[in-house]
Parts: structure tokens; C-alpha cells; sequence
């Protein structure tokens, strides 16, 4: 099986054809699910179209417990920013909504993740994809699970629901009844 693609550094303009990308997108502080919704609203603002999201989950704090909860959902979207494009425009995003950079895993308004970016393999200082705990999260896997459940891990070379049967996190994910 073919390695998958290593992204070039200093690519950070728009690339050739829109890409598949899943984001996690998180909040602990303030009105969470407001905020969820105002991240994907500016999402399609900015020319990221947002093809499907999960349900909203209630999760608990997973590093550093002494917290409140958060909300918790995955998004698949399609842009043609490259990676780094794409991570320059969602930290603009989350600053925009409020977020402060803090207590590192300490509570946050938003939380805008890039977990998958097409079968590409990313590992800089400044962006790891795919994200490199994300095949230890449940508040990841649950909601990714959702919406696609055979989706492979380009390096870990497993699906999505392979990896949520496999990880040791036994954190709780709760899955709310209310929409976006």
C-alpha cells in the first residue's frame, strides 16, 4: 500500500482542487453550543464549505479534569486552503470568537481542530495531521464515528470505528438530544 502524501513545507496558499478535511470543534466556556454554531457559520463565511456535522456531544474533560464539560462535535468540510492555509485561518476564527490562549488544555470558548486533511501526513512544529491524539479521544472518535465510521487513518491505517473500539479512554460522551 502506498505511503500516504507528506505536505511541503511553505505551501500555505489555496491548492488545486477543494479537499476533504475533519475538524473537531469544541467549547467549555460561555454559551458552547452558540459558539459551535457561529465557528461553522464563519467556516462558510470564509469559503470552507461544511458538507456534514455531527450531533452535538457533552464530554468530559479529559487532561486537565478540573473543568467544566464540554461540547464536542465533528465536522466534514471541503476548502482549498492548503494545511497551513486552513490552520492560519481557523486560529484567526477562534480568536474572533473569544478565545485567549490560557492554561494549556485548560477551558477555552472555542476549540477548532484540524483532525484529517484528505490522506495527507503533516508533522511540523506548528501543525501535526492528522492530529496526533485523536486516535486517543473519544470526544473525537464518537462524533467522527457518526459520520464516518469506515474512514481510514492514513498513518495509523485504521478506520474511525477500529480506533474507538481500541482506545483505552474510558472519559464519558454523552450524546445530547438538542440540535445545533
Amino acid at each position: 500500500m502506498p505511503s500516504p502524501p507528506i505536505a511541503r513545507r511553505g505551501s500555505s496558499g489555496p491548492s488545486s482542487a477543494p479537499k476533504r478535511v475533519f475538524l473537531s470543534l469544541g467549547s467549555n466556556l460561555g454559551d458552547r453550543r452558540t459558539l459551535i454554531r457561529k465557528a461553522l457559520q464563519a467556516l462558510s463565511g470564509a469559503g470552507v464549505n461544511v458538507l456534514r456535522v455531527s450531533s452535538l456531544y457533552r464530554t468530559e474533560p479529559v487532561d486537565l479534569r478540573n473543568q467544566p464539560w464540554f461540547i464536542n462535535c465533528v465536522a466534514k468540510v471541503e476548502t482549498e486552503l492548503s494545511p497551513r492555509g486552513l490552520l492560519r485561518l481557523l486560529k484567526s476564527m477562534e480568536r474572533a470568537l473569544g478565545r485567549r490562549r490560557g492554561t494549556p488544555k485548560g477551558p477555552r470558548r472555542i476549540d477548532i481542530d484540524i483532525l484529517l486533511y484528505e490522506n495527507v501526513v503533516v508533522r511540523s512544529r506548528a501543525l501535526t495531521i492528522p492530529h496526533a491524539r485523536m486516535k486517543e479521544r473519544k470526544f473525537v472518535l464518537v462524533p467522527l464515528r457518526e459520520i464516518a465510521p469506515n474512514l481510514l487513518h492514513p498513518a495509523a491505517r485504521k478506520t474511525v470505528s477500529t480506533m474507538l473500539r481500541e482506545t483505552a479512554d474510558v472519559s464519558k460522551v454523552v450524546k445530547l438530544k438538542k440540535k445545533l
